[in-house]
């Protein structure tokens, strides 16, 4: 009997844990305000402020949903005091029960943007996937709402995410063999049409993640319908403002980088990458751009002719 009582005593204490929390700054009333569709896209590390401010001016200064599965409710603060907004409300996940809450629902119905913060974007896909979360920010952006991501909110933005199912993978682990099971690509999670074939990378130079990404990008034009596979990927403490015309800024203080791969590789399990020229082009958030094309000969990343 003590056994039996302590089973469920423990049940129900474990039934009473929260799914998510919830964090408000400012009016907790909806405010409705004219938005107009973007993406916000950042490398992550340090936050950039105008670009901030350029996604809180697309969301008509209104009300900013922040969504994450780790951390806390640093944005609230940091968005507040960055230009007048109604308010912000951050929703920290815990598990997949939470996206089925029609309290959370509701609040991206009304939401005037809705950014995904960084953590691990497994959980993302873990927790957000084939759920009324996944359709939510969808109709979010078809209503003309903005959408961002910075790190992990950033990795699932494309067509096509690295998962981070297995952990991380470095660049050397993907070129030695690009079926290692660290290289986990799934896709069709949020399909923005603007990034059809595409995906993305962030903490990119800092991390030395170009090896990876061209690895990524050559398991999607070896096995899937895109017959051009792009890629933006981009460096610690910038960002890329994005209009849905496909016309871009750069802001920040370090670079992105705008892939594109068609010529078809031929990957093995187990063996080394070998990947055709992908053109590149850097782009400084003050400079010039830089074009150039880049191969994989065995595993070893060098610069084409």
């Amino acid at each position: 009997m003590i056994i039996t009582f302590t089973a469920i005593l423990i049940t129900a204490l474990t039934a009473q844990q929260p799914t998510h929390q919830y964090f408000l700054s400012g009016n907790p009333a909806n405010v409705d305000v004219p938005t107009q569709p973007g993406f916000l896209m950042l490398g992550g590390s340090t936050d950039v402020d105008e670009a901030f401010r350029w996604f809180l001016k697309k969301a008509g200064h209104g009300d900013i949903v922040v969504l994450r599965a780790s951390g806390a409710d640093g944005y609230n603060p940091y968005l507040m005091k960055l230009a007048p907004i109604d308010s912000v409300e951050t929703i920290l996940f815990r598990d997949k029960q939470a996206s089925y809450d029609p309290t959370i629902h509701a609040k991206l119905k009304q939401a005037d943007a809705i950014f995904l913060a960084g953590g691990d974007q497994w959980n993302y896909f873990r927790y957000w996937k084939d759920t009324p979360i996944e359709t939510l920010i969808h109709e979010a952006a078809q209503r003309g709402v903005p959408i961002g991501g910075t790190s992990a909110g950033l990795a699932v933005l494309g067509q096509f995410s690295f998962t981070a199912k297995h952990d991380t993978v470095t660049s050397p682990t993907a070129l030695a063999n690009p079926y290692d099971e660290k290289v986990d690509i799934d896709a069709d999670f949020l399909e923005f049409p603007q990034f059809r074939c595409l995906i993305t990378d962030s903490h990119f130079s800092k991390r030395e993640r170009m090896g990876r990404l061209l690895v990524f990008m050559a398991r999607i034009r070896q096995e899937s319908p895109c017959t051009t596979v792009k890629a933006i990927a981009i460096d610690e403490r910038t960002a890329v403002l994005y209009e849905p015309n496909g016309q871009f800024r750069v802001v920040g203080s370090e670079a992105a980088f705008f892939l594109t791969l068609k010529n078809k590789p031929n990957l093995k399990p187990g063996q080394p990458a070998t990947i055709p020229n992908i053109s590149v082009q850097r782009i400084p958030a003050n400079g010039a751009t830089t074009r150039y094309k880049l191969a994989v000969h065995n595993g070893t990343l060098r610069q084409a002719q």
